[in-house]
């Protein structure tokens, strides 16, 4: 009895010698017509005059694993599977070569990374060990002797490696003063009066933001809504002085104190930056002081209280020694009449914090907290320097743009070495006595 399950055979399979197998030239298709794997390879030998090779452990081993190796090592050094030809000797050789020089240039490259973070750990150590070094002797020698020591050689040359951290607003007071002797009772007050006028602005902000520049200088107190405007573009990255920031409240209150403080010269773009990294570095109401007197120095009471005419003079000045300095590129910004506002005045407004990575920033700080206004411009040339080779290559657009906003990436050594090569001295003139030459003649 057949079994029900049983599938009949097909009769066109019945007959093999069909007629339209012939008219289409194909062979009839076989009954367990696939061959055993052996049997395939055992024809395959014959064909191509092969003998069979006994299997290699490695075949033996590959043949009995569930999966095959996918690394680069079992692509180049496994022989080929059972079914496949193998490899030819000079074949194998060839890429056992390849494997082995691949292993060399894994192992150099290894080596070469190792070498490179051992390095930087070494130079970050080095570097910690100095700044250690610097802390105790600005602690223990500098500061408890400021007033003898702070023109020595010996402190000028710290100063110009950069102050530690731990130390610069300490510094930064110091060398700042307080010709305006303000205290922190004075800047209670200021900040009181500015929370007062907070209060009574808080209708009619929109006409403030409009009518601004057309305030005397005694009704300037009215800017303190528009510093809210500035907080909010200072050290965006940061995310400390914008709104719900931890230092939000302190950058708010000393810029409101200070056109409490000085009504005449009012918020003035720019001030947000200044006073932000005095924030940084120092408390308070010592911020209030060092922000306050700073602000008060010749260059930045000629830049911030907007005087044209003692603008005009110190761009006059930086170009004497821009001259001086750099012949080449002066004659190509003159080409492409490119003048110094263009660049100086938001350098200079927020002494480069705004410009330079903030850790540089400070660097520059240090050293004009030492050297004063003529460092400023010193700085300006620096950077002209430093970039003098692709700025001669440069059309007016391009300048103006790469000025204005410059390499995030900007290597603090080689800025400094740069300024190191400006020499501000013009026909064995100082910048102090150029400066006063060009005052002079405008008289």
């Amino acid at each position: 009895m057949r079994n029900l399950f049983t599938r009949k055979p097909s009769a066109r399979f019945e007959k093999q010698n069909d007629v339209g197998w012939k008219l289409f030239g194909k062979v009839p298709l076989r009954e367990n017509s696939q061959k055993d794997p052996k049997k395939m390879l055992k024809e395959y030998e014959e064909k191509t005059g092969r003998a069979h090779k006994p299997l290699s452990p490695k075949q033996n081993v590959r043949k009995n694993l569930d999966f095959e190796p996918l690394s680069t090592t079992a692509l180049i050094l496994e022989d080929r599977p059972a079914n496949l030809p193998a490899k030819p000797a000079e074949e194998a050789q060839k890429h056992r070569q390849q494997y082995e020089e691949m292993v060399v240039q894994a192992k150099k490259r290894e080596l070469k990374e190792a070498q490179k973070r051992k390095k930087q750990l070494e130079e970050r150590c080095k570097l910690e060990e100095s700044i250690g070094n610097a802390v105790l002797t600005w602690n223990n020698e500098i500061l408890p002797n400021w007033e003898t020591m702070c023109c020595s050689r010996k402190v000028r040359e710290l100063w110009w490696q950069g102050i530690p951290p731990s130390v610069r607003g300490k510094v930064w007071s110091l060398a700042i003063g307080n010709e305006l002797n303000i205290t922190h009772e004075l800047y209670d007050i200021c900040l009181a009066r500015a929370k007062e006028k907070w209060r009574s602005l808080s209708t009619g902000v929109a006409e403030v933001e409009g009518e601004d520049a057309g305030f005397s200088a005694a009704d300037r107190e009215a800017s303190l809504e528009l510093i809210k405007l500035d907080i909010s573009r200072t050290f965006p990255n940061l995310c400390i002085f914008q709104q719900g920031g931890p230092y939000h409240d302190t950058l708010h209150s000393i810029l409101g104190a200070y056109t409490c403080y000085r009504p005449d010269v009012g918020y003035v773009q720019g001030m947000s930056f200044i006073a932000a990294v005095l924030i940084l570095n120092l408390d308070t109401a010592d911020a209030f002081i060092a922000f306050s007197n700073l602000l008060n120095k010749p260059c930045q009471m000629a830049f911030f209280r907007v005087d044209h005419g003692l603008m005009l003079t110190y761009f006059a000045a930086f170009e004497v020694f821009f001259e001086e300095n750099l012949p080449k590129l002066f004659a190509h910004f003159k080409k492409n009449n490119l003048t110094p506002d263009i660049y100086l005045i938001d350098w200079i407004f927020t002494l480069y914090s705004k410009s330079l990575p903030l850790d540089l920033a400070c660097r520059v700080w240090d050293v004009f907290c030492r050297d004063g206004e003529e460092f400023l411009f010193r700085t300006a040339l620096g950077i002209l320097k430093l970039f003098e080779d692709i700025l001669t290559k440069m059309d007016f657009i391009h300048i103006a743009q790469f000025l204005t906003k410059l390499p995030e990436d900007l290597p603090s050594e080689e800025l400094f070495t740069s300024i190191a090569a400006i020499q501000m001295q013009s026909r064995n003139k100082k910048w102090a006595q150029v400066k006063r030459m060009l005052i002079f003649d405008k008289g």
